[in-house]
């Protein structure tokens, strides 16, 4: 059976070949298969050593210290030890997001407020981006923590993080920045970027699933309370025998994506733009999100007069999403679009469309092709 056309790298992306490569030979017993915490023998002394140069390729992407980076399960639950772990011990802490945020982190921040945090709940502009004087704006003198993302998920828009961080480094609050749609996707510096705590994925790079890191901020060091206990892994900040297989996977793609960023933020741009030239005879199309500050390979469409539910059926050579993977068992409109002033009808029409490393041109022109037909289709059937 045919597959459709794969325009979701959004939602998760596939391993490399390179990375699958090096990760099977971390599982078996001719491999580096060793538990990295056994100090007591080669075995142990190997996947230390594998996993620490994971830890360098991760850090180099970014450009931080490899002793920043803390390996987790996930961006999912580097949000969470993150935002957790800055509030914890903190007398009656205020905490400011925004509305669009990633559901690791709104419900994280939900949370919070269950247990008697304050949150400051953020209106984006309607671009999807949070300008840095509305947060400014919305500091305390108990805030804590800021938490905003550095690309939408849904949008591909890229907010002002490194303006906002300047501020809130001499104002002395902690900065997590959510960057799992940005790493690879775009230069992400965090000595340009002032940031205290940052999230990353592997999934999301061409690495495997069921791994990520949160970055760590050292000089002056950033305290995070633990939210995982047993073993005292990572530094004490999270615990958990490490999975070397996966780590190595995830620092293998990171390389491979700071040796191609720059060539392949060109080509995402070029294809982006022969999407848009092949939908150009298409009535009532509307770009949701940033049309200048955003990443090259996310587009969210809007289509007049089409539910975006109808639509993806209509297009069953196509692999889209109509928003966040996280939330595409809903039939509720995405709260990102809502959260940017659609109204509910607008963001029933929407769909997002992520191009990635293994998109071709002629994948785009037919995409375009098979949009441009099914739209006009259903239009004509009301």
């Amino acid at each position: 059976m045919k597959k459709p056309v794969y325009l979701d790298y959004a939602a998760t992306t596939p391993v490399a070949p390179e990375v699958a490569a090096v990760m099977a030979d971390c599982l078996t017993l001719e491999g580096t298969f060793g538990n990295p915490a056994s100090r007591s023998h080669v075995y142990g002394w190997q996947a230390e050593a594998a996993v620490e140069a994971a830890r360098r390729q991760v850090a180099d992407l970014i450009h931080a210290d490899p002793r920043e980076i803390v390996w987790t399960s996930g961006a999912t639950e580097s949000d969470n030890l993150a935002i957790k772990g800055a509030v914890a011990g903190h007398q009656s802490p205020h905490v400011v997001t925004s509305m669009i945020e990633h559901k690791a982190v709104v419900d994280t921040c939900k949370w919070l407020e269950q247990q008697g945090v304050e949150v400051t709940w953020l209106s984006p502009d309607r671009d999807g981006r949070t300008p840095p004087e509305r947060v400014l704006e919305a500091l305390r003198d108990n805030t804590v923590l800021v938490s905003l993302m550095l690309v939408n998920n849904e949008l591909g828009c890229v907010n002002d993080v490194a303006t906002l961080g300047a501020v809130l480094r001499e104002r002395g609050v902690l900065f997590h920045v959510d960057a799992a749609q940005a790493a690879g996707k775009m230069p992400v510096d965090v000595r340009s970027m002032p940031v205290d705590l940052m999230a990353l994925s592997g999934h999301k790079v061409y690495g495997p699933k069921g791994i990520g890191a949160l970055y760590v901020r050292r000089s002056p060091d950033v305290r995070i309370a633990a939210q995982m206990h047993g073993g005292g892994h990572e530094r004490g900040m999270r615990s958990g025998t490490l999975p070397t297989h996966q780590i190595v996977g995830m620092g293998k793609a990171f390389a491979l994506a700071a040796d191609t960023l720059d060539e392949e933020m060109a080509r995402l741009e070029s294809l982006r733009a022969v999407l848009l030239e092949g939908l150009r005879d298409l009535d009532g199309v509307t770009l949701n999100g940033s049309e200048e500050h955003r990443v090259p390979g996310l587009l969210n469409l809007s289509f007049a007069g089409v539910e975006a539910e109808s639509l993806m059926i209509g297009l069953r050579d196509l692999a889209v999403s109509s928003g966040s993977a996280c939330a595409s068992a809903t039939i509720e409109p995405s709260f990102v679009l809502r959260g940017i002033g659609l109204e509910d009808a607008e963001a029933h029409r929407a769909l997002r469309f992520s191009l990635g490393r293994y998109t071709t041109d002629e994948d785009v022109r037919f995409a375009a092709h098979q949009i441009t037909e099914v739209v006009r289709r259903l239009r004509n059937v009301r």
